[in-house]
């Protein structure tokens, strides 16, 4: 029985510890492509997003085109950003451009530039297709694409983000 305090009111348990809070030191996003494209991928946001790669992961024992293991995954820096492009190893984690996977959860990357018209040139020479044309509000120019995995990306202008916020 909970003791009741001198005013009446019932005196509640101190409440439990709280655990310290987790500390994160960036976010990374994270695309799976269907099995075996991940390497097409990568190539594709090379050519498209001028994206460098950092690093990459091989699976010893899949092989890809030829002798060389499979690509698991492949860190790429686009801008200040880091994209990680993964193949499909299992079911787990669903691939972009399938049912539960980045183009049905309303998943929107957004990439920011000083020339947009040229970033969507390159992105759609790549294999990007643009929806619609690019068009300038309030924000500045932009446009929206979708990559051949599935993944809608918006090119913005960077110089006019601030005014957009």
């Amino acid at each position: 029985m909970a003791e009741v305090a001198t005013n009446g009111s019932k005196v509640l348990a101190a409440p439990a510890a709280v655990p310290a809070a987790a500390v994160f030191t960036g976010l990374k996003v994270q695309v799976t492509v269907p099995a075996g494209r991940a390497e097409e991928a990568v190539a594709f946001y090379k050519a498209a997003f001028a994206a460098e790669e950092v690093s990459r992961s091989t699976h010893p024992k899949r092989k890809g085109d030829g002798e060389e293991a499979a690509l698991l995954c492949a860190e790429l820096k686009v801008g200040a950003a880091t994209l990680v492009v993964c193949d499909q190893a299992s079911d787990d984690v669903p691939a972009v451009g399938k049912e539960g996977g980045a183009a049905a959860s309303g998943l929107v990357l957004r990439l920011e530039t000083d020339d947009v018209n040229t970033a969507v040139a390159q992105a759609a020479t790549a294999g990007a297709a643009l929806q619609g044309e690019v068009t300038e509000d309030c924000c500045g120019l932009g446009a929206t694409l979708v990559d051949p995995f599935g993944i809608t990306w918006v090119l913005g202008s960077s110089t006019s983000a601030k005014k957009c916020a």
